[in-house]
């Protein structure tokens, strides 16, 4: 397979010609149907190995290539595991999921801990290493609250614990209720998060709503 030749990612390409009929091809079009891979189309595609990745991550040229992921007892220097995947953040975290099971079946050995980048600091992944697999993670909080546009960030909103209530940089407050309850209610959605809104009144006119709801 070229490492270097390829078509965008959103030209169609006709997979039923014959002249594409590979293994990597005929892996690749199975993969779509049990897994919905083709859900997002990556920027290039290679017509020959479609399952590699476009690349430039060492530095220098993009070329297409696969990750090399490894699951390793750092105590002891032992590499336990190893699974490829497209040289992709999402497949290269999830397949730190297959290792771990994979290892766990195999040898009966769970890691206690898990050290890995920003990339497993993700909600999803630290909820199944410390809620499913009863692993201590080491790992940097993923953090999306910070907006690289001119919208505003969570940190532009100021906690008042005495009031339990959040202020915009208006100085408008957000608050989980306005109105008093005969029963409590604690407010805790599905998604195990609280909301905290504010007036329409203070919002309807705001200088800064443009920059707050974009």
């Amino acid at each position: 397979a070229s490492r270097q030749r390829g078509v965008p990612g959103d030209d169609e390409i006709n997979w039923r010609d014959p002249a594409l009929s590979t293994r990597a091809v005929r892996e690749y079009l199975e993969a779509l149907d049990e897994e919905a891979l083709g859900e997002a189309l990556p920027k290039r595609l290679s017509v020959t190995d479609p399952l590699s990745r476009w690349t430039a991550a060492p530095g220098g040229p993009a070329f297409f290539a696969y990750s090399t992921n490894y699951l390793i007892d750092v105590e002891h220097g032992v590499i336990m595991d190893v699974e490829p995947t497209p040289a992709h953040r999402t497949a290269e975290v999830e397949s730190t999921k297959t290792m771990i099971e994979r290892v766990e079946e195999q040898f009966d050995i769970k890691p206690d801990r898990l050290i890995g980048d920003t990339a497993y600091g993700t909600a999803p992944m630290l909820a199944w290493m410390v809620n499913e697999k009863d692993i201590e993670p080491h790992v940097p909080v993923w953090d999306k609250t910070e907006r690289k546009n001119e919208s505003l960030s969570i940190s532009d909103f100021q906690w008042s614990e005495e009031a339990q209530e959040y202020r915009c940089p208006t100085g408008h407050a957000l608050r989980s209720e306005w109105r008093a309850f005969k029963n409590q209610r604690s407010h805790v959605t599905k998604a195990d998060t609280i909301i905290f809104r504010s007036r329409q009144t203070d919002c309807s006119k705001c200088s800064m709503k443009e920059r707050c709801c974009p």
